[in-house]
Order: C-alpha cells, then sequence, then structure tokens
C-alpha cells in the first residue's frame, strides 16, 4: 500500500511539473507575441498617454519651482493629449535623460518622446520619427564667449551629455577632442561652472538660452554641423500612433500652433537673440 502511494505521488509530481512547464512556455510565448507599444485604441481606453520629456533642459522641458513640468516640448505634449484624449492633463509626463530615450521608447515606458529628439539615421533604425517640428544645429558656450573656433578646442575638455547629437558630431568628426561626459544636463552645466571643462556643446537653441541665464558665459560658436530636425517618435512599428502623430502635426501646422507655442515658452527667453522662422518648422516639412 505504502509502495502504491509513492508511486502516486511520483507521478503527480512529474504530471504537475509538466504542467506548470508547459504553462510556462504558453505565458513564455504570448508575452514574446506581444507587441511591446500600447496601440491608439489602448492609449484612448486608458484615458492617459504617457510622454517622455527632459525634466532639466529649459526652456524647452523643465520642472519649475512648483514641481511643473514646462517649456516647448510640454506645450506640445498637452496639445497632443487634449486632441488625442480630449484633456490636456491626460498626458502623465515621464522623466528622460539623452541617453536612455531610445530605451524608453523600445521598453514600453512610454507612448511618445518629445524630448529634443534630433532625427539621425541611427537612431531612426531603432525608433519610428514623426514629421518634424523644430529645426537646430550645435553651439558651443565656454566663458566670455571665448570659444570661438573649433581648433580652439583641440588639447582641451569639452563637456557634453551621454546619448546626444553633440557627443557623436565631435566623436565622429573631432576625435583629437577630448570628451567630458555626463548623463543629465544639470550634471554637464554644472561641471562647464566649475570649471572642469573649457567648453560645452549641445544644441545651440539650448546654449543660447543657458548663457543668457548665466553672467560670465557666451556663445562663441552659434552654429556648426548640420542643419537636423526635432520630432516626436515612437516605438519601431507603432504605426498607427505614428499616423495619428503625422495627421495632428500636419494639422497644428495649418493653424500655426508651432509658432504660437514659441511665443508662449521660448521668446520669452530669447527676445531678439533667436529667429523664429529659423527655429520653427510649422507644415511638418523642413522648409
Amino acid at each position: 500500500m505504502k509502495r502504491f502511494y509513492r508511486l502516486t505521488l511520483s507521478i503527480l509530481v512529474v504530471t504537475s511539473i509538466v504542467f506548470l512547464q508547459g504553462c510556462g512556455t504558453s505565458e513564455q510565448e504570448k508575452t514574446t507575441s506581444k507587441t511591446g507599444y500600447r496601440t491608439l485604441e489602448e492609449i484612448k481606453e486608458s484615458g492617459t498617454i504617457k510622454i517622455g520629456v527632459f525634466s532639466d533642459k529649459k526652456p524647452f522641458g523643465y520642472v519649475d519651482d512648483k514641481g511643473e513640468y514646462q517649456g516647448y516640448d510640454v506645450y506640445f505634449a498637452k496639445r497632443i493629449a487634449k486632441d488625442l484624449l480630449g484633456d490636456e492633463s491626460a498626458v502623465e509626463f515621464v522623466s528622460v535623460e539623452p541617453a536612455n530615450r531610445v530605451e524608453y521608447l523600445e521598453s514600453g515606458k512610454v507612448d511618445i518622446i518629445l524630448a529634443n529628439f534630433t532625427v539621425t539615421e541611427e537612431r531612426s533604425e531603432k525608433v519610428d520619427f514623426a514629421l518634424p517640428y523644430m529645426k537646430v544645429a550645435l553651439g558651443v558656450v565656454s566663458k566670455d564667449g571665448s570659444i570661438t573656433d573649433v581648433t580652439q578646442l583641440e588639447g582641451q575638455s569639452l563637456i557634453v551629455a551621454k546619448g546626444t547629437t553633440a557627443e557623436t558630431y565631435f566623436q565622429e568628426n573631432y576625435p583629437e577632442i577630448e570628451l567630458q561626459k555626463y548623463d543629465q544636463y544639470t550634471e554637464a552645466f554644472t561641471a562647464l561652472l566649475d570649471g572642469r571643462g573649457v567648453a560645452l556643446s549641445t544644441d545651440n537653441t539650448e546654449v543660447i538660452a543657458w548663457a543668457m541665464e548665466n553672467q560670465g558665459f557666451g556663445v562663441g560658436i552659434e552654429s556648426i554641423g548640420n542643419i537636423d530636425t526635432i520630432a516626436p517618435a515612437v516605438q519601431k512599428g507603432n504605426t498607427e500612433l505614428l499616423d495619428w502623430l503625422n495627421e495632428e502635426i500636419k494639422t497644428l501646422g495649418n493653424e500655426e500652433f508651432f509658432h504660437k507655442a514659441y511665443d508662449e515658452t521660448l521668446l520669452p527667453v530669447y527676445g531678439d537673440a533667436v529667429d523664429k522662422e529659423n527655429l520653427v518648422v510649422e507644415s511638418g516639412e523642413v522648409k
């Protein structure tokens, strides 16, 4: 009787293991088969859209003294939420850093990236970009604007943020320039203030804004490299959301929304220092 009990128990254990392994495989296949992104319908059903923005890149994406997200990209994000979900407060802002923007899309942590995302061929292999809404080049800010030519950076330490076009540009075109890299923009600009590098490079729109708020610094190189475009991005293959975004950008272009966004968020910062027409892409196509 005892032998029969042990045999029955053994059979039950083996059967249970096989059953659980089968269930595990089924769940794994089920997980693998998922797209990894939320569809347009799923976003609508949830009532919230997750948009990645910067929290430390004033005036495009930053958190103010009250803990509220502000800036040009934030202004755009709220309009997306309003047009898609009927309420501009239906957006969940997710703070991102330059180097993790692609990862946040690939992992589904955000539905859209609006963090000053410059369109590049390398990034286009990993994410899908919508139509552009802004143009930008690189700039270089230094003490008193003393760095006016790239050759002055040879043998010096140039500060950049990881995962940015500035990092890529100088690595590919000026390998002799030492790059001092930081994860966050706040860390990078603090390093410049502390004198840990002779200059800092990022989007020219940002270095101009920063120099205007920090006495003793100037943008000696206002434009370097190509004139690139900035666009929203979605996870690779999320065609439905991408198509909706493209139509949204076209519609907003027709009503000159991005000019209004500039006037509301950037004009108070730049004044006459930046020509709006050189920055705004209103029609969804590069002018």
